[in-house]
């Protein structure tokens, strides 16, 4: 009794999630949205003093990895 309700159940909510992920209409970004995408403020690296001190934070645990562009190892004593 169980599995005649949960497996088309089952059926009915996966082909609802992936018909609603397969829609065209999720990934196309019109003409006039563009410029907000490219606004300054959307950047992630804005911030010059925050994505600094990021990666000094990453790149001195980091151990796998040397500095970034100075000499040193990934121990922290760039």
């Amino acid at each position: 009794m169980k599995t005649r309700v949960l497996l088309p159940s089952a059926i009915l909510l996966s082909s609802v999630f992936f018909s609603g992920c397969a829609s065209p209409a999720l990934v196309r970004v019109k003409p006039w949205e563009r410029a907000t995408l490219a606004d300054y403020t959307m950047r992630s690296d804005r911030d010059p003093l925050h994505t600094a001190m990021a990666e000094h934070i990453f790149f001195s645990r980091e151990t796998a990895t040397g500095g970034r562009a100075i000499g040193g190892s990934g121990c922290g004593c760039n």
